[in-house]
């Protein structure tokens, strides 16, 4: 039997931030960029202030890997036209924060941009996009590749390793069949529940760490007044 946790929204703006807590954001990561990822840090993102009205339309947590890249998670409730620029935006800004005066464009960092939905972004049917910019030809056809020397210096093997990497995940068009442990994500982020089956990595730890009955006297208060928000909205 599934036990009701608390939103995803909250708890990357309130609890997943803290070192105690990085096994849970760390799984989601994994499991979505298929690769392992260690949380060195949490920086401060753009959406992390808390705003005076307190309504929580849009957070974010920005997240950097034990090898250096930029991960900056976003959950956006209301409908954005311009969404899509945002996210160039966001990606954008990060690499130039994150580049010092005077260092060669070489220490660039490798930037992830993780984008999680709860509106109709654009016309498609699935749940889970992935963002995979080439250089093709547009008289042979062929991807511009990266040289010999560019591959062992930057350590890729496409030249779109090099860009920032895109996701969006629009939770809303998940069918609640979860199929393979990143279906059991989404399951969690629309549903705010893990299912005893799910073997997904950094899901059981959030059904331990992320039950309401857990939460402070204090917490308690402030994710009652944003489940509110949310039903009014």
């Amino acid at each position: 039997m599934a036990t009701k946790l608390i939103r995803f929204d909250w708890a990357i703006k309130k609890l997943l931030r803290h070192k105690a807590n990085f096994t849970i954001l760390e799984g989601f990561l994994t499991e979505l960029l298929k690769f392992e990822v260690t949380i060195e840090n949490v920086l401060e993102g753009e959406g992390n202030k808390e705003a005076a009205e307190d309504k929580y339309n849009r957070v974010d947590i920005l997240v950097k890997s034990s090898v250096g890249e930029l991960m900056l998670v976003e959950v956006q409730n209301e409908s954005q036209v311009d969404y899509f620029q945002r996210m160039v935006f966001g990606a954008s800004k990060l690499i130039t924060e994150y580049i010092k005066e005077g260092e060669p464009y070489s220490q660039i960092k490798k930037v992830y941009s993780i984008n999680i939905v709860y509106f109709g972004l654009g016309q498609g049917t699935d749940y889970v996009y992935e963002y995979d910019g080439k250089f093709i030809g547009i008289h042979n056809g062929d991807i511009l590749q990266p040289t010999l020397t560019q591959k062992k210096e930057f350590n890729v093997e496409q030249i779109k390793d090099i860009f920032p990497k895109y996701y969006v995940l629009k939770v809303n068009n998940f069918d609640d069949v979860a199929k393979d442990t990143l279906d059991e994500w989404i399951y969690f982020l629309k549903n705010s529940e893990v299912k005893e089956s799910f073997k997904a990595k950094g899901l059981q730890e959030a059904s331990e760490k992320l039950k309401e009955d857990t939460l402070t006297d204090e917490e308690k208060i402030a994710y009652k007044r944003f489940q509110e928000n949310r039903r009014i909205e």
